[in-house]
């Protein structure tokens, strides 16, 4: 330490500076048990290295694809943040990132995480880590490492974000998409209780229009309050559309997860140029939610469509003869499920009916 200089102790520190070193070392302490509890047979090691290892079992693909996508929870954050409330928007975390790659019918093996706060509460990051590791424990994921960076000041001290990346490998020419999609394809729909993590920010701005909104019912008659409504976790749908990959094989042709753009923002994006999909909006469920956005914020059926959901979380085009089968999967696994649409001639239109 000779070439530093000798000051005298009573300095600036790092902890007065906005970072608590003891309190990092604590928060790994309690989240090991959580990433531990996500391991498959493939993960190398533990945490606390520099980098995650991944033994990839070659022999199970002829010529495997990595598949790979980065997401985070949005602005339903900051609904956790005035509950302090952040067990579930860890499944949330990992909803989003499977269940995009489960659109490409990729197997998700492992995900990183990504954790910003404005001061480090090492009970807080165990609450949301704990949430994320359930979220990989539903996908069969594991949760392979990530880091957890302490911005003081620079965020606020009760500030949080967090952001994921996930890998995940299909065979070669088995990828779901708009490649496979054929006129007469039948959809088949999954159906979403909540939001999940998407449109938060008119959710926000047409239902809290206070904290205290938080603790009243969700709509006249709720039985849950807003707060609950709001931080419902996400259905994790992947481990359904594999299912339906390996018992169904070719007969399912795409899939479609509903986040940002809604309904139709995100089917388009499994429909050739000269295909259309039509569905039918009073073939599944749409919970009474969204309706309340609708009343109280005045928003019309065009704008829920292209922001939300609406009840219907992922969309799976399927060769008609495995249409009824595809649906007794879902629901064998619990999930809403059953058709709400058909492929047809067009110019690669949503049409809801």
């Amino acid at each position: 330490m000779s070439r530093l200089l000798d000051q005298p102790a009573g300095g600036a520190t790092y902890h007065e500076a906005g970072v608590s070193i003891e309190a990092g070392d604590e928060a790994v302490e309690r989240i090991k048990q959580h990433v531990a509890s996500t391991a498959r047979p493939e993960v190398l090691g533990g945490i606390g290295g520099f980098g995650g290892l991944f033994r990839l079992d070659t022999s199970r693909y002829r010529s495997p694809v990595l598949v790979s996508s980065a997401d985070g929870v949005g602005t339903k954050l900051e609904i956790a943040r005035l509950l302090q409330r952040y067990d579930s928007v860890g499944i949330d975390l990992v909803a989003m990132l499977v269940d995009d790659l489960a659109c490409l019918g990729a197997e998700p093996l492992f995900m990183l995480d990504y954790v910003a706060v404005g001061a480090l509460d090492p009970k807080r990051l165990e609450e949301l880590v704990a949430g994320i590791a359930e979220g990989c424990r539903q996908a069969n994921t594991a949760l392979l490492g990530g880091e957890t960076a302490e911005h003081g000041g620079v965020m606020r001290p009760d500030e949080l974000d967090v952001a994921g990346f996930v890998v995940g490998v299909v065979e070669q020419g088995e990828e779901l998409g708009a490649h496979r999609v054929r006129e007469g394809d039948v959809l088949v729909g999954l159906g979403s209780p909540g939001l999940r993590s998407n449109g938060y920010s008119l959710a926000r701005q047409v239902l809290v229009t206070t904290p205290a909104a938080l603790e009243l019912p969700a709509w006249d008659g709720a039985d849950v309050s807003l707060a609950d409504e709001l931080l419902r976790p996400c259905v994790i749908y992947t481990p359904t559309v594999l299912a339906m990959i390996r018992d169904l094989g070719s007969g399912v042709h795409a899939a479609a997860h509903i986040t940002g753009g809604g309904i139709v923002g995100n089917v388009v994006r499994v429909l050739p140029e000269h295909l259309d999909a039509t569905i039918d909006m009073a073939s599944f469920d749409t919970p009474e939610i969204f309706f309340e956005i609708q009343r109280r914020g005045r928003v019309s059926a065009e704008e829920m469509v292209r922001v939300f959901n609406c009840g219907l979380g992922m969309v799976i085009a399927v060769d008609p003869d495995a249409a009824e089968a595809a649906v007794t999967i879902a629901r064998s696994a619990g999930m809403s499920a059953s058709i709400v649409g058909t492929v047809r001639a067009g110019s690669q239109k949503v049409v809801l009916s």
